[in-house]
């Protein structure tokens, strides 16, 4: 199946094979409810390399950002995370302390979230916002946060940034507030950017200026990004490697180019199918809903919308089958 052509090759970071910066095993997600546990993450295992690009695609509500903030330990309650492995470096983020925890968030794990505008403090000054963080983790005096916080707004390209740095948020349009929010993200130089739907409600022009000025700082850092979207346009323009997620599960993990060019997993196809391309004549919707969160099949949750399910489908979630060593998929189909 070929709808069309990722833009990079799916190479390691400076070519050689990268050790994981996260990684993740068994990662639970839950909040209680009247009906029982609604497991909004449920069992999710993934590793991200240092200096790649991963992006984590699937439909609203399957779980995509609340993998994001249990990595930044910010799931909000009555939310409990428990997971068999989740380390940063050799770090296990849920063993340590808050104020631990802080010390590494904004500044070796920063996050762009979905809406710069809510996200941004609109009674405090850009600089102000800015400057703060540059403080707080880096220990600068007033002066020099100042200086570094209108280069870092001339490094995302906001113009005449020394006078700029005295305006509030609602000063800004989308575009520029999201390219400030790019610019506190980098401020401490992280290795890990979590970047949850970071060109949402932007129009197609500042979508590509921002995909490009991500691009362009990961390559010149080394930054490891996780790219949170459900927009496989997105991911074939800046991922290394895609992780494809169904109702709290990895269903589908491969380089981008082998996810585009030969999907295996039937909600994968669907999600291709689905896009218009210069060859297509018809859209292939997939029929039917995504499960609720509080009422998961007991097999695979894709099974009562696939056009290809089997028996076995229903009895357990399949075991994940290296159809190559880096293209893992947790379909029965290739479980034979």
């Amino acid at each position: 199946m070929k709808i069309g052509t990722p833009s990079k090759p799916a190479i390691p970071y400076n070519g050689v094979m990268a050790e994981p910066l996260i990684q993740i095993k068994n990662l639970t997600v839950r909040f209680p409810t009247e009906q029982g546990d609604a497991f909004a993450v449920n069992h999710l295992s993934l590793n991200i390399p240092q200096g790649n690009v991963l992006g984590l695609v699937g439909e609203s509500g399957c779980g995509k950002s609340l993998t994001g903030l249990s990595i930044l330990r910010l799931v909000p309650p009555p939310g409990m995370v428990d997971a068999e492995t989740l380390k940063f470096k050799d770090q296990n983020l849920l063993d340590l302390a808050p104020d631990e925890m802080r010390k590494i968030r904004g500044s070796q794990i920063a996050l762009i979230p979905q809406d710069p505008l809510t996200s941004l403090n609109p009674v405090y000054t850009i600089g102000d916002q800015i400057i703060e963080v540059l403080q707080l983790h880096k220990g600068l005096n007033k002066e020099d946060a100042t200086k570094r916080t209108i280069e870092l707004l001339d490094r995302v390209r906001i113009p005449n940034a020394k006078d700029r740095i005295h305006e509030y948020p609602h000063q800004f349009s989308g575009g520029m507030r999201q390219r400030v929010m790019i610019a506190m993200a980098l401020s401490c130089e992280p290795q890990l950017l979590i970047a949850d739907e970071p060109t949402t409600a932007l129009d197609v022009t500042v979508q590509a200026q921002i995909l490009a000025l991500m691009r362009e700082i990961q390559q010149e850092n080394g930054t490891a990004i996780m790219l949170i979207t459900h927009d496989l346009g997105v991911v074939a323009e800046m991922c290394d490697h895609v992780a494809v997620m169904y109702a709290g599960r990895i269903v589908e993990e491969a380089p981008v180019r082998d996810l585009f060019k030969d999907p295996k997993h039937p909600y994968t196809q669907g999600l291709l199918n689905s896009l218009p391309t210069m060859t297509r004549t018809r859209l292939e919707p997939i029929d039917g809903q995504p499960p609720m969160i509080t009422e998961i099949p007991q097999g695979c949750s894709f099974e009562p919308r696939c056009k290809d399910r089997l028996a076995t489908c229903t009895e357990s979630f399949p075991t994940p089958v290296k159809i190559t060593p880096d293209h893992p998929v947790s379909c029965y189909l290739y479980n034979k």
